[in-house]
């Protein structure tokens, strides 16, 4: 599958569990939603991946990827009821960041 170096760069610091580089896919104005929260911005994007990675302690592996639509399918698996699950990563990339994601079941 071939990833922009931007999401294969999120996927690899998730599966680290390092949320500095997490956030650093990230511009400085981005925006994630996920489980009906906002959070905006790198500061708040690092501390929301901190609390899930040791809340949830999951690592995702790439499934799908559309170009077009910049959907990356991924199949997660963690602490938490249902795992695995296949999560859909809807992206908004600019300049070789994430603007916006947000997570889907």
């Amino acid at each position: 599958m071939n990833l922009p170096k931007v999401i294969t760069d999120l996927v690899e610091a998730q599966n680290n569990f390092d949320s500095l580089a997490y956030a650093e896919c990230f511009s400085e104005t981005a925006v994630v939603f996920d489980e009906g929260k906002t959070h905006t911005g790198k500061k708040e994007i690092q501390e929301w991946i901190k609390e899930a990675n040791e809340k949830y302690q999951s690592v995702m592996a790439p499934v799908a990827y559309s170009e077009t639509e910049e959907i990356l399918k991924a199949e997660v698996s963690g602490n938490f009821p249902g795992s695995p699950i296949v999560l859909s990563y809807h992206l908004k990339l600019e300049d070789g960041l994430i603007q916006s994601l947000k997570i889907t079941g």
